[in-house]
């Protein structure tokens, strides 16, 4: 399950890169995530929070832009794969798998990446203009990593 729950935050941070560690941020700091003592313990700061919030926001927003690059493109595709192995390795600390867990992220990642700038721009064509496609990309990164987080099962974490 754990390995499944990687996979598909990896697949969000594919799909928008700081909406995943947000997620995982906001699910370390209510306690659904315990990453105490771990070397990824700093993302349940309130520190940790508040930044990845407002950088989700300003990547939602950024996102509409024309001017934004494709996230294909080397730096944008890297950020995705780094995120997609941070978040899936948070989700594996508490039990023990996160060298698993950071891989099934990547993959989730790759996944999300390319999977997601196919089906917008066949939605962004269907409807003769990208803003409706982003939107719902938007909203299926955001519940999706909401239903990710909360379906995680609690444990100490491992240390």
């Amino acid at each position: 399950m754990i390995y499944l729950l990687a996979l598909l935050i990896g697949v969000v941070a594919g799909l928008r890169a700081m909406t995943a560690p947000a997620a995982i941020a906001w699910a370390a700091y209510l306690g659904w995530l315990d990453l105490s003592g771990s070397w990824l313990a700093f993302l349940g700061s309130v520190w940790a929070v508040g930044i990845l919030t407002i950088l989700t926001l300003a990547e939602l927003v950024t996102d509409q832009l024309p001017s934004t690059p494709s996230r294909t493109v080397p730096p944008q595709l890297a950020a995705r794969l780094v995120m997609g192995a941070l978040t899936g390795a948070a989700i594996g600390i508490p039990h023990g798998a996160w060298i698993g867990c950071l891989i099934a992220g990547v993959i989730g990642a790759t996944i999300g990446t390319y999977g997601g700038a196919a089906i917008r721009a066949r939605l962004a064509a269907s409807f003769g203009k990208d803003p409706p496609a982003a939107f719902i990309e938007d909203a299926i990164a955001i519940i999706g990593a909401y239903l990710i987080v909360s379906a995680l099962p609690t444990m100490t974490a491992v240390t």
